[in-house]
């Protein structure tokens, strides 16, 4: 099974569509392909796992209640394989659903039922947190921390950090103002858009939470702080 092949000069953005309702993978598929995208379908793991090849898609949509691996468990897989970002897709609207997909290591969720057109708006948002291939080839860096828009990788203490694409661009923002307190409303607007302000707000601390477990990876000291009421700060010495 391979995705299906791009027509004219541009390259259109491939994405994955992983789920087991054939109904609604139907839909998604037609209604993603009017609008531009190279779609790709598989009904569980085992069928995704033959997309996960190079060139690997630019997105994943993966649904949680599937037979065989749920997407919870198979959301971590992918994230072995690649730094692609994954949407999640859930029937269920709990805090502690949206905490383990984001755990897991998704990058957004998406409660069903939704709109074509909200999801459509998602997956251009997660693109657009992905680096640009002519971003700046400078390294910042931040005491051990180092990162490389070149390369699209993070280290700490040459340390490679395993990100989501959404906890790449928070630590890029926060690298790029090392040592300032960012407020949590400039955060949400450089990541997810002055639009997703709403929800993005819901999932930022989340998202700080797993960034800073693996910055503390190996018993490396905290450097991301937070600043009660007001945001979040990267300090590469953690005695101030």
């Amino acid at each position: 099974m391979t995705l299906a092949k791009s027509t004219g000069t541009a390259a259109k953005t491939k994405v994955l569509l992983v789920d087991d309702d054939d109904r609604l993978l139907a839909a998604l598929k037609r209604g993603l392909s009017i609008r531009g995208f190279d779609v790709g379908v598989a009904r569980d793991a085992g069928e995704a796992l033959s997309f996960l090849q190079a060139p690997w898609p630019d997105l994943v949509v993966l649904d949680i209640m599937m037979p065989v691996m749920d997407g919870l468990t198979f959301c971590p897989l992918i994230r072995q394989r690649a730094d692609v970002p994954i949407l999640m897709l859930t029937a269920r609207d709990s805090i502690a659903d949206r905490v383990a997909g984001l755990g897991a290591g998704a990058d957004d969720y998406l409660v069903k039922p939704f709109d074509l057109e909200e999801l459509v708006a998602r997956l251009h948002a997660l693109l657009r947190r992905r680096p640009a291939p002519a971003a700046p080839t400078r390294v910042l860096h931040c005491g051990d921390l180092e990162l490389d828009h070149r390369l699209w990788q993070a280290k700490r203490a040459n340390r490679k950090l395993l990100l989501t694409a959404t906890e790449f661009r928070l630590l890029e923002c926060l690298m790029q103002r090392s040592g300032e307190t960012v407020r949590r409303q400039d955060l949400v607007e450089m990541i997810w858009g002055p639009e997703q302000a709403g929800v993005a707000s819901n999932v930022l601390d989340v998202h700080v939470a797993n960034l800073r477990q693996k910055l503390e990876e190996g018993g490396r000291s905290r450097i991301l702080h937070t600043v009660r009421s007001v945001g979040y700060v990267l300090r590469s010495d953690p005695c101030l």
